[in-house]
């Protein structure tokens, strides 16, 4: 496989959270389309342009889909593959700007939302489930950082 034939199956996504009074929120998006009325939830996510390195693709599509500038720093959380389709996922995990409010910046989507990570892990793609568990493991690791 060639490297272009690589990327085409390359994408990569921002998990953005908020700490809310309900607990750790996250932001999804909802795919648009009559035919996607049923489809899970996920991460605001893309294909790199060329010659894109795969965190900025993700501050990129994050902003191309819900209109969220994300100027902070992102942390890798690895990548996932999805099953049935061969897709690789990269995943890139930070906190949402403060006042973040999202919307639908696309015809890609139909609905951008801060959800409670409970309620996300149940509705998101089931092969982007990993890049939530990969953030609760950071974010136990803050804490504990944050307790020494």
């Amino acid at each position: 496989m060639s490297r272009g034939e690589a990327r085409g199956k390359e994408s990569a996504g921002t998990v953005l959270y908020r700490k809310s009074a309900v607990g750790v929120e996250i932001l999804l998006v909802h795919p648009a389309g009559h035919y996607n009325r049923r489809a899970p939830w996920g991460i605001p996510k893309g294909h790199p342009n060329p010659d894109e390195a795969l965190e900025e693709a993700a501050r990129r599509e994050t902003m191309e889909e819900t209109g969220l500038l994300i100027d902070g720093e992102l942390v890798a959380l690895g990548h996932v593959d999805y099953t049935r389709s061969r897709k690789r996922v990269y995943g890139f995990a930070g906190p949402a700007p403060d006042g973040a409010e999202p919307r639908c910046a696309s015809w890609e989507v139909d609905k951008a939302e801060f959800i409670e990570i409970t309620r996300a892990r149940r509705i998101i793609h089931p092969d982007q489930a990993a890049l939530l568990d990969r953030l609760i493991e950071h974010l136990a690791g803050l804490e504990a950082l944050a307790a020494v």
